[in-house]
């Protein structure tokens, strides 16, 4: 049975491919039979030139036997395909205009949905590279209640991450990681690269073997202090080593710790992040134990993410369950060691699980879902580029429908010419697709970058699962634009070869009409919220934050291991401040211990006549130098800031903001009370100033109470002193500008291998404004692409009608119309178009409302000045696009027009 099937298929696969070997075969072979037959008449008698034209005869027609001989072999189909494809193209080659046209308005639907897939697809579906059964592996997240709100969070302390492993049984493997940027290297050559600290039991869960060496394993992992093991990165091994393979053995410095390199990661692999390949992997107990040796005996330091993979039948439900069990006893054990921890049954802890793929999971950030709406808007705006091509298509139909006539009058079945024109659209949607391929890779690095940085970075433009997206887009359009086109032509055969120019057209008409009405629509949908992300993006902007962004440069030391006592980082913190002021543009500096949307800190605080201050809130702590309210811009609204006389051994001040001064003291005057910092016996701290309020950690809540305290001021025999870790510095431009100047002038005050790094507090806020500034980028620019395909549909539906109507317009102005009445009546239909679609766009919108309402900042999803923006602009564009055709109408020749018919 095989055997048979298989010499069919190779004698169908050998006449396709030696199609002209194959024909002589035949040929031959017919002359061989036909040589028969005539011999055997002749013996009988039959005269030569007789008996070869009754073995003709007798054999039915030479040509129809090819026919059926090709039939069999399977060539007839290649053969009209061919055919076909010859016809579209010399048709397209002689309209280049037409096809340019289709192709650039496809290219740039298709193109723009290519490359938000990418995206989309790194974010959302992508696995690791090298997971070994992606749907079994769960992240972990720890959910509580705090204080009377609901908290998600993903970071666990090591000794958590222990209980975990020691309480549950669902999983066959459990793993704690993290990524970080570290210094790596020692010199001038250190840099800050991604680092991964991980367990051994990551490299577990993935089918990955190391280029060289191995990796490091749960010997090496154990506690106390676990060992000074590296795995570098395949791109890190090529960039810094070249590719060397004697790098094993070598020692590396990461952080303060030099490590042996034991092996190097193959190429692709990035643990569980899957999309930021690690420059070098260590055993996260190695690492722990450099920053703190008592880190795994605690629950004060949360650094790591963990990923779990259940074992064979185990269901989510059942994972939850033991998760949540173990949880509640580590929350328990961690009661036991610190006080002030809610009990079980207040805090309800209990554990979340999610994918592998972070953006999917519960603490997904909100640019993600405006990602997820800039991909449904990329198809609506695609669904606009088809109706545009349709009809394009349908006007170059309607001018063909003679031809096509003339076609099956001539014997041309209604399948063949539904496939020509088919294949006419495929080949149009096949160009489209390949220069939107093209496209796609020319916008997806700045498409990446707007929203994530190094989000989908790993994804490559030749991706399979991207081709086989591009392909499957492509094909759908192809058929999606030439159906229409194609069921259309057909009609009454008599009727079309008898017909003027006029006949059959008003019906096609309206459908031409509708496909303009549905991109307007789309149009309006699209546009409607661009207009509502525009302005949820300036109310953020117009967000009052209480202190200036784009001047501010955040300088952070890093010690690297480099021990200083208290009065040491004192002094070092003052060398800092001093030269950041000497750099020539830099305005002024000030030290810092916290800085907005950035670092936080916090401690406990006592107010006489207050049981507890930390149920009205959490309070942002900044201890800071007398400039510090000068150099970012916050302005004290009451009172004095802090001065050069507030220094060690006066009495301990304190400036708070104009929230706290609400909280604390509401209905009273906030100056000259007592504010007492850390402890309920600590020195009285007085207010002298109140600042006006700040944004700390979000911009659609309350202003954060903040409150501020001399640096000079700290007792540096406390425990843990407060001492401040960096500066910010105002410079007279942008501060990226002088991001290196500074920082190359202040490394010269650093002390060993510690180093300082620089970030301008722009790029921060902008993180925060991230996901309204993404929304508006993306609807507008994809709503601006849709409103020029409707344009210009509308243009070429007009135009169209103002061509068919030739002879009724002549008709009108021999009769004596005016001008500008014919101008008014071709216009009209167009404003009725775009009203038409309007509407239903605004009635889209509306319904969509309650979905998109979330991702906005203070703006309503109803809004009428957006609306009403909108359609005017709809209303204004449908003009335009009107006005040229109804001029060309105005003049046109009765005479001409007439004798034309």
């Amino acid at each position: 049975m095989l055997a048979n099937v298989w010499s069919d298929l190779r004698y169908r696969l050998r006449a396709i491919v030696l199609r002209s070997t194959a024909e002589r075969e035949l040929d031959a072979e017919l002359r061989f039979h036909i040589e028969r037959e005539t011999e055997k008449l002749e013996r009988a008698g039959v005269a030569r030139n007789e008996a070869l034209r009754l073995a003709r005869v007798s054999f039915g027609g030479l040509s129809r036997i090819k026919d059926d001989a090709r039939d069999a072999r399977g060539v007839a189909l290649v053969d009209a395909t061919m055919q076909d494809l010859r016809y579209a193209f010399r048709g397209l080659r002689r309209s280049p205009g037409f096809t340019l046209a289709v192709v650039g308005t496809l290219a740039l639907g298709i193109g723009a949905n290519t490359a938000i897939f990418n995206v989309v697809d790194g974010l959302l579906f992508r696995t690791p590279p090298y997971l070994i059964a992606p749907s079994s592996v769960n992240h972990l997240y720890l959910a509580y209640d705090t204080r009377g709100d609901h908290a998600i969070d993903d970071s666990f302390e090591y000794r958590r991450y222990q209980d975990f492993r020691r309480w549950t049984s669902s999983f066959s493997h459990m793993a704690a990681y993290s990524l970080a940027m570290i210094a790596v290297g020692s010199g001038q050559d250190a840099v800050e690269v991604p680092v991964g600290r991980a367990s051994a039991s990551l490299f577990d869960f993935f089918d990955a073997r190391p280029v060289l060496g191995r990796f490091f394993t749960p010997q090496e992992d154990s506690l106390p202090a676990g060992s000074m093991v590296a795995v570098l990165g395949y791109g890190f091994w090529q960039t810094r080593f070249g590719g060397r393979r004697d790098v094993l053995g070598q020692r590396i410095q990461i952080s303060s710790g030099e490590f042996t390199i034991v092996g190097v990661a193959p190429e692709g692999f990035a643990g569980a992040s899957g999309d930021v390949p690690a420059a070098a992997w260590i055993p996260v107990t190695a690492y722990g134990a450099l920053q703190r040796p008592t880190f795994y005996q605690n629950y004060n330091w949360g650094w790591l993410q963990v990923i779990a993979q259940r074992k064979p039948g185990v269901g989510e439900t059942a994972a939850i369950a033991d998760l949540t069990h173990a949880y509640r006893l580590s929350w328990d054990a961690q009661r036991a060691l610190e006080s002030g921890i809610d009990p079980v049954d207040r805090a309800h802890p209990h554990v979340l699980i999610g994918p592998t793929q972070l953006f999917r999971g519960p603490m997904a950030p909100s640019w993600v879902r405006v990602t997820l709406w800039v991909f449904g808007v990329a198809l609506m705006a695609l669904v606009v580029a088809c109706a545009n091509v349709a009809n394009l298509l349908l006007a170059r139909g309607f001018g063909r429908r003679r031809e096509i006539a003339v076609r099956r009058a001539l014997g041309v079945g209604r399948g063949r010419l539904f496939r020509q024109l088919l294949t006419e659209s495929l080949i149009l949607a096949a160009a489209g697709g390949v220069a939107g391929f093209l496209f796609a890779r020319l916008i997806e690095s700045s498409l990446i970058g707007m929203v994530g940085g190094s989000v989908g970075a790993g994804a490559d433009c030749v991706d399979p699962r991207l081709i086989l997206f591009c392909a499957a887009l492509t094909l759908l359009v192809g058929v999606a634009t030439g159906l229409a086109p194609a069921l259309h032509s057909g009609g009454d055969l008599n009727g079309l070869l008898r017909a003027g120019s006029r006949e059959g057209s008003y019906q096609r008409s309206k459908l031409r009409g509708s496909l303009v009405v549905l991109q307007a629509a789309v149009s309006t949908t699209l546009l409607i919220g661009a207009g509502l992300f525009v302005r949820s993006l300036n109310h953020v902007r117009a967000v009052p934050l209480g202190y200036d962004v784009d001047p501010i440069l955040i300088v952070q030391r890093n010690m690297r291991g480099v021990k200083l006592g208290p009065a040491q980082e004192r002094e070092l913190m003052e060398r800092l401040e001093s030269a950041a002021a000497r750099v020539p543009g830099v305005v002024r500096a000030t030290q810092m211990m916290s800085a907005p949307f950035y670092d936080f800190e916090n401690t406990g605080l006592f107010v006489p006549g207050i049981d507890s201050v930390r149920k009205l809130g959490r309070f942002q702590l900044q201890v800071t130098s007398p400039s510090f309210f000068a150099t970012v811009g916050t302005h004290i609204v009451a009172g004095r800031g802090l001065t050069a006389d507030d220094r060690e051994g006066t009495q301990p001040v304190v400036v708070v903001s104009a929230e706290m001064a609400r909280r604390l003291w509401p209905g009273k005057s906030a100056l000259g009370q007592c504010l007492r910092v850390g402890a309920e016996d600590a020195p009285c701290s007085t207010v002298v100033g109140i600042a006006e309020d700040t944004r700390q950690r979000g911009l659609s809540s309350a202003p954060d109470p903040t409150y501020y305290l001399a640096a000079a001021q700290q007792s540096l025999t406390e425990k843990r002193p407060r001492i401040p870790f960096g500066l910010f510095v105002r410079v007279s431009g942008h501060a990226a500008d002088y991001s290196d100047r500074v920082r190359r002038a202040l490394q010269a005050e650093m002390p060993g291998a510690s180093y300082l790094t620089t970030v301008p507090f722009a790029d921060i806020v902008g993180g925060v404004q991230e996901s309204w500034r993404v929304g508006a980028t993306m609807f507008a620019a994809l709503g601006g692409l849709a409103l020029v395909l409707a344009a210009v549909g509308l243009y070429s539906v007009i135009a169209y009608g103002v061509a068919q109507r030739s002879h009724e317009l002549g008709v009108r102005i021999a009769l004596g119309a005016h001008a500008s009445r014919l101008v008014r009546l071709i216009m009209r239909d167009g404003v009725r178009l775009a009203a038409a679609g309007v509407v239903i766009g605004a009635a889209i919108a509306l319904a969509s409302g309650r979905w998109i309402a979330p991702l906005l900042f203070e703006e309503r999803p109803s809004d009428p000045a957006v609306y009403a923006t909108v359609a005017f602009t709809l209303v204004g564009v449908a003009l335009a696009a009107s006005l040229v055709p109804a001029l060309r109408a105005a003049r046109v020749d009765p005479n001409v027009a007439l004798r034309s018919d």
